[in-house]
Order: structure tokens, then sequence, then C-alpha cells
């Protein structure tokens, strides 16, 4: 009975991670609805007015649709060529947005209890006290950037005390090892051309 119920708690842990460390396609899917909506409306209006005998608003359909037909007619092709790229881009927009995964600026923490978000800015910090601690530097001389796949540590040396940027990464790499986040990022270490002035 109770493997169940451990089944159903991991499905659901699972779902929520899921929804926290992806971007919902509500904002895009709210926008294709109206642009839709706004379309089919418009439509349904001018064709009741030329069904009823009155003057259309802007075009009657049947007009469009013979105008749509006889393209590219006498229009002018450069404003024919920027409309087709403007679809073309708004296309691939929402074609992105339902393809790509969408991910926010988060990882999971893996833990075998609870489920466990933290953002990558949290990460960031942490890692970046962990290069600055290795590297006997100030806050100011590092700079740590997260992604879904990758950490970049940035570090800017004081002028004439010499660093090694394999033991800042094997210290940021053991810290991350510890956090047990996933995706695990791959981390890569860069010593900055120019340095500071030690106080």
């Amino acid at each position: 009975m109770r493997e169940p119920v451990q089944e159903r708690a991991a499905g659901f842990a699972r779902h929520i991670l899921r929804r926290e460390t992806h971007s919902p396609r509500s904002a895009a899917s709210f926008i294709a609805a109206i642009l839709v909506a706004a379309i089919a409306l418009y439509c349904m209006l001018e064709t009741v007015l030329s069904g009823l005998g009155q003057p259309t608003w802007f075009i009657s359909p049947g007009r469009a649709m013979q105008w749509v037909a006889d393209l590219p007619g006498d229009a002018p092709r450069l404003l024919l060529g920027a409309a087709g790229v403007l679809l073309a881009l708004v296309g691939l927009i929402f074609f992105c947005h339902g393809v790509l995964p969408g991910r926010r600026a988060r990882h999971v923490l893996r833990h075998p209890r609870v489920a466990i978000v933290v953002d990558d800015e949290v990460v960031a910090s942490a890692l970046a006290k962990t290069a600055r601690m290795s590297a006997g530097v100030t806050r100011e001389q590092v700079m740590v950037v997260v992604s879904a796949r990758q950490v970049q540590v940035i570090v800017r040396p004081t002028s004439g005390i010499p660093l090694m940027e394999e033991r800042i990464q094997a210290a940021v790499e053991a810290r991350l090892n510890a956090m047990s986040l996933d995706p695990v990022p791959s981390v890569s270490v860069k010593l900055a051309e120019s340095g500071v002035v030690g106080v």
C-alpha cells in the first residue's frame, strides 16, 4: 500500500519541480488566442455587414481573398518583403516558445525526501564566496554567472599576487558537488587580464 503512495508523491514532486524550473507558456498562448479571436471577430463582422448589404469597415472578405490570390499584383515588392519577414519572425517566436524548454534561472537540489528549488543568484553568491576565499581576494574582485549548464567564474587578481586557476576551479567544483545541483553545470574559471591595486 505504501508503494503507490510513494510513487504518487514522487510524481507530484517531479511535477512541482518542473513547474518551478520551467517558464509557463500562458503569456504566448494568451497573445496567440487574442490575435486569432480578433481576426475571427473582424472577419465575422465584415461577413455580416456584407450579407446585410451594408458598407464594410475596411474590406469585404471576398475582396480580401481575391487580393491575396492576386498577389503580388501591383503591390510594392519592398512592402511585401517586409511583411513576409515580419510574419516569419512572429511565427518563429511562437514556434520557439512552443518547442524550446524555456528554463527559469533556477536549479533543483537533489534530496531524497523533499523538493528543493534554488535561484541561480543564490548559487552564484555561494560559489563567488568560495572562489573569493580560495583566491584570497575581495568580494568586488569575483564575478560568477550561473546558467543552466555552465558556471563562469571571473576573478580580477590583486596586482603582484599570482593566482592559480586550477586551485580556484577545484574549490568551486567541490562546492558545486556539495550542493547536489540537478543538472550539474560545468565550471570555467577565467582570470581577468587587468588586476586591482591591493589595499
